[in-house]
């Protein structure tokens, strides 16, 4: 049956939008996504256009800098507003995309809290975006269920469950299904304005409130922008100001040197802020990948404990810790590894390990991206934090400098780490373009960041020729025999025959003519949106 939803006037949907979910697209909830468009989306847009010039003074060589303007804001004595009493123990907290099953299932993890994704995890099809909002509703009006006929499974809600975040998507993401006066809304603002129209309510009357994870902001000025949003939006919805609360990913190498201002801007909002590693990475490469002689190694020899990604999270623990509020720690990718007890338990001893590091170094909680490693991550942050955050924990013994944080690390290039940068590019866009923006890769869980990661590498290793481990330089021949040797080894595995039935033809292009361009793109999601 076709739904036809009255829409206000200057909204409007793109030409193949033809299911219009009409207990989420409300003619009060397109008129405040036009509001909020209206108010906000122009200056967006400019903040994006800063971002062209900040790149364009590091393409001289330039690296980041302390900003002088706001010393007095890093040297203050100031801390932010109270942290909500369901947000006060984070020990552990499980991601993942919005999905019925995955929302089920993560809020049934015993994980503390659960980060409902509409970003790096999710691929943002019409279907993923809007059905993602209708299960966030029905979970928070503990009415979500799902049946598994096949497997004859029954999904519900357990009496206890994980405390709700939601992440919209970045400001550079646009949802083109949804048009303003013409123009395409923000990501940011539909995600983020379906979620508070909807769900505002219901939350407060079951003594919670909308909490968020705001995504890859690279300026303190991006997070007064999301201040003014949060400011408008709990004006215009008639709750009080200081309602909504937002943890920060620190997942781009700008942002590390703005953490005190980020905190101040959003000094009502703010309760964490949080390790992004993989996005880290990925921004570390992108914003200093025209300057001469810079090569980062294999994405594998690039740990929490090189020296730039500790300096990164020993700061955010001390500046966090400094304002009162949570230092959470970066994602665990790994999996469980079936049917081969020996590997699995290497993979868990990984987790353990980076767990123990995490919450001896004074984060107050962690990520993980499946439920079987909650226990894991949970049994580390109960041994070395039997209290509920280690804000107590001031780590002024902490110095980290300009030059710690852009430390470039130490490590080797070599074929074998081309050719699973491909590998996995290729596989992950593949199924990104069907729909699916988390994807189980060899035992590890990949989304979107990771895989920035691996055509970022491509592309930068090609450019400037990059030396292997072996001495030979890595130039256009060489990736092309790499390239069509790994591209032959996806055919086989998949079959001849039925790989016109995947998006495999889409993925490859599209990995190859990012990774060969002159000039880089900033985000893979840019180029893949148009063909999801």
């Amino acid at each position: 049956m076709e739904f036809i939803i009255a829409t206000p006037d200057q909204v409007t949907f793109a030409k193949e939008v033809n299911q219009y979910y009409p207990n989420i697209l409300t003619e009060d909830a397109l008129l405040f996504i036009r509001q909020l468009h209206r108010k906000f989306n122009k200056q967006r847009l400019e903040l994006l256009d800063k971002r062209k010039g900040q790149q364009a003074y590091f393409d001289k060589g330039h690296y980041p800098e302390f900003p002088k303007e706001t010393q007095a804001i890093r040297e203050g004595e100031w801390s932010v507003d109270v942290i909500p009493e369901d947000l006060m123990d984070r020990r552990v907290e499980i991601t993942g995309p919005v999905d019925r099953k995955m929302v089920i299932n993560a809020l049934n993890s015993g994980a503390k809290t659960f980060m409902a994704d509409f970003e790096d995890s999710n691929a943002p099809s019409w279907a993923n975006t809007i059905k993602g909002q209708q299960n966030l509703l029905d979970a928070n009006n503990k009415t979500i269920a799902l049946i598994d006929e096949k497997r004859g499974k029954h999904y519900k809600l357990n009496t206890e469950t994980a405390v709700l975040l939601v992440r919209p998507r970045g400001l550079h993401l646009n949802e083109r299904h949804v048009l303003v006066d013409g123009e395409e809304v923000s990501g940011s603002l539909f995600d983020f304005g379906l979620y508070v129209f909807h769900n505002t309510k219901i939350l407060m009357e079951n003594g919670t409130a909308p909490y968020f994870y705001l995504p890859k902001l690279e300026h303190y000025l991006e997070a007064r922008w999301w201040n003014a949003v949060f400011e408008y939006a709990q004006a215009y919805l008639g709750v009080p100001q200081g309602t909504f609360k937002a943890t920060l990913l620190i997942e781009t190498i700008t942002a590390s040197f703005q953490l005190n201002e980020f905190i101040y801007e959003l000094r009502d909002h703010i309760v964490g802020l949080n390790c992004g590693r993989w996005d880290y990475i990925f921004s570390y490469i992108k914003k200093f990948r025209n300057h001469e002689g810079f090569m980062v190694s294999n994405r594998d020899q690039v740990t929490m404990t090189t020296p730039f990604m500790a300096a990164y999270s020993n700061l955010v623990i001390q500046v966090c810790h400094k304002r009162g509020i949570h230092a959470m720690g970066g994602m665990a990718a790994q999996i469980p590894i079936k049917n081969n007890p020996k590997a699995n338990e290497e993979a868990l001893e990984k987790v353990r390990l980076d767990k123990e590091r995490e919450a001896k170094n004074g984060h107050d909680g962690t990520w993980v991206a499946h439920p079987a490693l909650v226990e894991v991550a949970m049994k580390e942050f109960d041994k070395y934090m039997p209290t509920p955050n280690q804000i107590f924990r001031k780590r002024e013994d902490i110095k980290v400098t300009e030059a710690d944080l852009v430390a470039l690390p130490k490590g080797s290039i070599t074929e074998a780490g081309i050719r699973k940068n491909i590998n996995v590019g290729i596989l992950y866009m593949e199924a990104w373009l069907r729909g699916y923006g988390a994807v189980a890769l060899y035992n590890l869980m990949e989304d979107a960041a990771t895989a920035e990661i691996s055509r970022t590498q491509v592309w930068q290793w090609l450019k400037n020729e990059a030396v292997l481990e072996d001495g030979r330089v890595f130039n256009q021949e060489l990736f092309d025999a790499i390239f069509d040797d790994e591209v032959e080894k996806i055919i086989r595995e998949v079959g001849e025959a039925q790989i016109k039935d995947t998006k495999f033809c889409d993925a490859i292009t599209l990995f190859k003519r990012l990774v060969i361009a002159d000039e880089f793109e900033e985000f893979l999601t840019l180029s893949a949106y148009r063909q999801l």
